[in-house]
Order: C-alpha cells, then structure tokens, then sequence
C-alpha cells in the first residue's frame, strides 16, 4: 500500500475495485464502512459481483468480469474531457501525460458500455465523484491483478490516482490489499525470483556484488523462474527438484492436472509446512516446521507495517522455525549458516535492506514501523512518494483494453470467477481444521444467478457439474444475484471440489499471475 490503512477511514472518496474486502479483508472492510458510516466518506465499487460492500456504495460499476482496463480508461477519458485533473500535479510530478490523453480518447463511456456493461452515466457519475474530492484512495485485490492483463490494470489504478494527484499525499494512494499475513515481508525479503531483498535486481552489478560480499558466494545474474512457469519447466526437463514452503500449488495453482503431472515428473519434492497437505502427500521428505506462535520473528503486513512475533508455546514433536530448518540444510550441504537467533537475521537484514535500516526489535517491541525505515531515529513512512516519485516523476503508462485470454462460446458459455469466502481461508490447510469456521461454512458451493438457474433446471442445493477445457468438478448450488447472468462464482477452499482444475494457466507476461477470474465454463444438473 502507498499509504496506510488508518488514512482509509478519514478520506473523502474510496474506490474499490477486484477487492470483496469484507470478506477477504474484514478489519480492513470494517474501516472502509465506518468511513461511510460515520465519516461521510463516498464510496465507489468496481466489481461484477454483487459484494458486501455494495450496500454501502454511492455508486457501483458492474462490469463484465475482465473489463477493468476499459472501465478504467474511461473514468479517465470523462475526468480529461471535462477538465477535472489536477493539471498541476499532472505538469510538475509526472511523464507520458499526451501518451496516456491519446489513448483514452478513445474510450468514451458510450464505448466502455459496449465493451463493459457499464452505464454511461453511472461511469460519469463515478468519475466525477473520484476527480472532485480532495483526497481519494484506491483499494484493489486479486480480482485486480489475477488475469492475464493483470500488470496493465495495476498500472491502470496507478494512471488513475496520479491523474488526479492522489499519491503522495495522506488519504489517497493506490493501495493493494495483500491476501496473506507476509506476503509483504516475503516480497520484501526478495521471495521472487528478479531481486534480492528490498528489490534490488539480481541483474544489477553493484547490488549483486553487495549480496555476495555479505554472503561470501558468487551469485548469478540471471534471473530464476516464477512459481507459475516451473511445472512447465519440471516437464521439459531441467528442473528436476522442487523444495516448497509454506504452500499448497495442488491447490491454489491453475490447472492443477497438469501441475500434478509435474509434480509426479520430480526426481526430488521437499515440502515445509505447518499440516501436511495436498501438496505434501506427493513430497518425497516432509520437514515439519513452527507455527506463528511457536516461534520469534517479525510480519510485514500490508501496509508496509513491521510487526512482532514472539514464541508463546513449544512447536510439536520435531518441528522447528523455518529460518532454522534452512540454516540447518545450508549447513550439511556445505555453506554454513551460524544463526542463534531470528533477531541476529533481522540485524543482518538491516544491513542489506535499506528501507529497513531502522528497524530493530527495541523499536517494534511494542508497535510495529513502516518502512521505508532508512536510520534509527526515522519514525518510519505512513505514506509513500510526499514530495516526489522514487523515480523522480510519475510515469504514466498508455494502457489498451485487452479480452479475457478464454471468453464464453457455445460449448462453453459460463464465465466462471474463482475467489474466497469470508468463513475459510486460502487452501483450507487451516481453517479446515477449526470447527467453528466448518460449521458456518462446511463445503465448497456454485454461485449462479436466478435466471440461469432456472434456464438449467437447477434447484437450490441441487449438484453441479462444471467443466472447462481442463477439467471438471461437482459442488451444490447456490442460487443468488450475487453474480450477473452468464457468470458463476466458486471459491478454492474445498480438496473435494478442487476448482483449479478448471482455471486458465494463461499468464500476464510480466507479472506471471494466472488468469483466475474469467475461465469459460459448461454448467449443467448433475
């Protein structure tokens, strides 16, 4: 997030779009309704599903699922048009202005209609209420970033915000919703396969010769392949191991027959988890590891916030913290790694990590810091980009509408959209095992819409048989407005009903995340 989730309570206006936010992110969810509750706040959601939040919207964009670059030139071509940017912003701290005009020209909201379903008055109305307010904020998720255009919309919310100088400044931003308590942290650590920690590129020579003093290694420049290209890569032959951690891909990746197949290929699978799970019951050695309170160390949440974690209990029977799981293999295959404690890796973090300099365990012992942190008496950032750029000025990026990579056709004429529900969590290692959360939601379910129900002959709780171009599953309907017509909604939670079967390996060529919310679906009875 550019900003902080505290700001999102006291803006003006709050645009969410691609995010359920009250059930993927229900405290952030409950700031987002207490500011239109008792702050006054407008609030304006993009999402073809009929979320939680809509209730609570001023305005709500239902566009066709995979339509979010159209939607969004079009705020832009209005806000252009009628002379709502902030021209001055736009002239002193951005770039590519005349690229990004040229482009959206185009997208009248006579055209975005045809394109997204959206009403030309209601994306007027939409555009006017964002450009006018002093201070706005963009809130986004997976339903954002996971298509195969998933880059261009990112960079689509980032030329919106910027058009109306909404970054840098307390209450606006663009601010993506992480769907994991770390995945912040991780990306931070360099958990990619282009960086080291703090995004340094691995193919830059000063930063790889930083990396290697400190480490005493030689390191390639090349960068390594993402989560999404290594099955592909494990059938071609030249990955013949795997060591995962902390993930579960036999149910979370797309396409999952053809990810077992590369599973099954490996010559060697290692896997390193809190439960054994889908995944691990292929894994050659299992390396049970702590939970979050068997162990010390720190998060980094969404908000760019450094967080504590102290050991509350003893780990069960063998398991041990992952940092000393890895310093341990390090060590018996030939590079030692003399860590004695999670704290003394955080020191050495601070070293290599310029953003988190300031942090030190005395300093987050009671509250956690945003970085960037660079020196110990920073009180760190609460919001990024005040008065410039990282990059000097803002670039805005001309962005054309591209179709979903699989639309519905005759054969297969469902749109099917995967996501989560508010009772379970991710691949179900978890909270599948909590009672209470199985109680209120115990099996995997269809969304589908009245009118296509009844076209089918589908009754609630009848089953449902969904089949795509790589797979079929079977689940209980649940007949609700929820989705529009020609769309279901599924979630992943649920082994017995593994939907990622079904879902579209298609990946946007820079961010490599998989197109998992358009995916051309048969439905029928069972």
């Amino acid at each position: 997030m550019t900003n902080s989730i505290e700001e999102i309570e006291f803006t003006d206006v709050i645009l969410a779009t691609g995010t359920n936010t009250t059930e993927n992110h229900p405290m952030i969810g409950a700031r987002v309704k207490r500011a239109v509750r008792q702050h006054g706040a407008k609030l304006i959601v993009i999402d073809p599903r009929e979320i939680g939040l809509v209730k609570y919207a001023n305005i709500w964009l239902r566009q066709k699922p995979g339509t979010d670059v159209a939607v969004l030139n079009g705020l832009m071509n209005i806000i252009i048009g009628e002379n709502l940017y902030a021209k001055e912003y736009v002239d002193t701290r951005t770039e590519q202005f005349d690229a990004l005009k040229e482009v959206v020209a185009k997208y009248t909201p006579e055209y975005v209609e045809e394109i997204s379903g959206v009403p030309a008055e209601d994306l007027k109305r939409a555009a006017r209420m964002y450009a006018e307010a002093d201070k706005a904020a963009i809130l986004y998720a997976m339903g954002i970033t996971q298509h195969w255009t998933g880059t261009d919309n990112v960079k689509s919310c980032a030329n919106l915000a910027m058009l109306c100088g909404n970054i840098g400044i307390a209450g606006g931003g663009v601010n993506p919703l992480r769907g994991q308590n770390n995945v912040q942290g991780a990306c931070d650590m360099g958990a990619l396969p282009n960086v080291f920690p703090a995004y340094q590129q691995v193919a830059n020579d000063d930063a790889r010769t930083r990396f290697e003093k400190a480490w005493n290694v030689s390191l390639s420049g090349t960068p390594g392949l993402t989560v999404t290209e290594m099955p592909d890569a494990v059938l071609e032959g030249t990955i013949k191991a795997l060591y995962i951690m902390g993930e579960n891909p036999m149910m979370s990746d797309p396409d999952t027959t053809h990810l077992e197949k590369a599973l099954k290929k490996l010559d060697f699978l290692v896997c390193q988890d809190i439960f054994l799970n889908e995944t691990g019951e292929l894994a050659d050695v299992v390396l049970p590891s702590a939970c979050f309170a068997e162990k010390d160390g720190t998060y980094t949440n969404t908000e760019r916030r450094v967080q504590r974690v102290r050991k509350a209990v003893d780990a069960p029977g063998s398991a041990k913290p992952d940092w000393q799981i890895i310093s341990e293999l390090a060590t018996k295959m030939g590079y030692p790694m003399n860590y004695d404690s999670a704290e003394e890796i955080m020191n050495e973090i601070r070293t290599l990590t310029p953003s988190y300099a300031g942090v030190t365990y005395s300093r987050i012992e009671e509250e956690g810091l945003q970085w960037p942190c660079p020196t110990e008496d920073h009180p760190g950032t609460q919001y990024l980009h005040k008065d410039q750029f990282t990059r000097g000025r803002g670039l805005f990026h001309a962005v054309e509408y591209i179709p979903p990579a699989e639309l519905p056709d005759e054969e297969y004429p469902f749109i099917l959209s995967t996501g989560r529900v508010l009772y379970q969590y991710h691949t179900g290692t978890m909270s599948r095992r909590a009672k209470g959360l199985v109680e209120r939601f115990p099996e995997s379910l269809v969304e589908i819409n009245p009118d296509d129900a009844r076209k089918l002959g589908i009754n609630e709780g009848a089953t449902i048989e969904v089949t795509s171009r790589r797979g079929k599953v079977a689940a209980k309907a649940k007949i609700t407005k929820s989705p529009p017509q020609g769309t279901i909604f599924m979630n992943f939670h649920f082994s017995e009903v593994a939907v990622n079967k079904l879902t579209n390996p298609a990946l946007d060529p820079i961010g490599k995340i998989p197109e998992y919310k358009v995916c051309a679906v048969k439905v029928e009875a069972a």
